[in-house]
């Protein structure tokens, strides 16, 4: 049995800890949060005996190792410390995306896990999605011919947006990272899978937009339980979380809002809380739309959109290949033979696109192989290594370092 270790007990700590025992060959023996109620709840879920249970990641580290793996699922500014530590004391690492927040820190983090000879693995769930795996068959096919352009949406979503990246945790770049790092290298990651070359120039485009003190309706409040627009709003906060009530085996978003799921609950914490404020008069500085144009080596090109102004769904994808082309919505793949005509492909349901709906199946498929991984010595089940994490990671602050100053970032030589 694979022994795993919870490093931040927040949404995605207790996804990957309810992952793990799903797969019967792995079971959480210790948890490291600060937060009692948090730290309390994941501890009980898994019987941790108190002696695991631990405020500090530190004081997790002062212990003799405890387990095989280390889940790393702190904030995104508190990823380094804990990976280079704990990958020097023997834990294997499943490290929630993005790696850390600055290049030296993602290069400590490799360099640590290679040099103590344990795995790494950030999770870049979409790589192991039914989904992918079988858009990928067909890319490797050689069906549609040579890649020669692809074209990728994703599409955060209205509400998703309002509630990670305008009221939540992840709304300022000084206290997380910017939009792209945060929310998109899992898209410049997924691209890198399935075109399969190196980048070699970037540029990009993007700003914020709506989420705006200037953009505030007249008359509009700053909390939307006192504002006499909310009926009108589309951000409201009584419209986007209260219909999660009648879902009551959804975990998130109303885990991050309240402990108290009920409407009564729900109403207080937007009343007080963060997840109550008006769109319009929040401290977010992230962006809500950008798109960025790659040039990989060989001539082979992409564009990426990311914009909050859509319903939450699956990403879309177009591949343009020298013999056909596809056109993937995260459930089905239609593809476009120049010889014999379109045919349409399914993967096994996988479920939705969101994290509580588990990443159409990424989750569960990334868990899996990591430790399977573990428990065989198979690195190869591991679909991207810490350098490639790395490398994928790069491309992405070369895009926003193309956004901030207007031009073109070359990567070549850069390597």
């Amino acid at each position: 049995m694979v022994t795993v270790a919870i490093v931040g007990a927040g949404s995605r700590g207790a996804t990957y800890a309810a992952r793990a025992t799903a797969t019967g060959k792995a079971r959480v023996v210790a948890v490291a949060e600060p937060r009692p109620a948090a730290q309390k709840a994941l501890a009980d879920s898994y019987d941790v005996p108190p002696e695991a249970v631990f405020d500090d990641w530190r004081d997790l580290l002062a212990r003799p190792r405890l387990a095989d793996i280390a889940v790393i699922a702190t904030q995104d500014q508190e990823h380094m410390e804990p990976a280079v530590e704990l990958a020097r004391r023997g834990y294997h690492l499943l490290l929630e995306k993005p790696m850390a927040t600055t290049e030296a820190a993602c290069e400590a983090i490799v360099r640590a896990a290679e040099e103590a000879g344990v795995l790494l693995a950030v999770c870049h769930v979409l790589r192991y999605t039914p989904y992918t795996r079988l858009l990928k068959s067909i890319v490797d096919s050689g069906r549609i011919g040579d890649i020669v352009s692809v074209e990728h949406l994703e599409p955060v979503g209205w509400w998703h947006h309002a509630h990670s990246y305008v009221r939540g945790n992840w709304r300022r770049e000084a206290e997380s990272t910017f939009m792209l790092m945060a929310k998109s290298c899992h898209d410049l990651d997924w691209l890198a899978h399935v075109i399969g070359r190196p980048a070699a120039r970037v540029s990009s485009f993007g700003g914020l937009y709506e989420f705006r003190p200037e953009r505030k309706p007249a008359g509009a409040a700053d909390r939307c339980l006192d504002c006499a627009v909310e009926p009108d709003c589309p951000y409201s906060a009584p419209r986007i979380y209260l219909p999660f009530l009648d879902e009551p085996d959804r975990v998130w978003p109303l885990s991050v809002v309240t402990t108290d799921r009920t409407e009564e609950g729900v109403r207080n914490a937007l009343r007080d809380g963060p997840y109550g404020r008006c769109v319009y008069a929040c401290d977010n500085d992230v962006v809500d739309h950008q798109v960025v144009g790659i040039e990989y080596t060989g001539g082979v090109t992409a564009s990426f959109t990311m914009t909050a102004f859509a319903p939450v769904s699956h990403r879309k994808t177009r591949v343009f290949g020298t013999r056909g082309s596809l056109d993937g919505d995260g459930e089905s793949i239609t593809v476009h033979d120049f010889l014999t005509g379109p045919e349409t492909v399914r993967p096994l349901p996988a479920g939705g696109a969101t994290a509580d709906d588990g990443h159409g199946g990424g989750d569960q498929g990334l868990v899996d192989a990591f430790i399977e991984a573990v428990r065989t010595g198979d690195r190869s089940l591991i679909l991207t290594n810490g350098r490639d994490s790395l490398e994928s990671h790069r491309l992405v602050w070369a895009a926003e370092r193309a956004r901030r100053t207007g031009t073109v970032v070359n990567l070549e030589g850069t390597r």
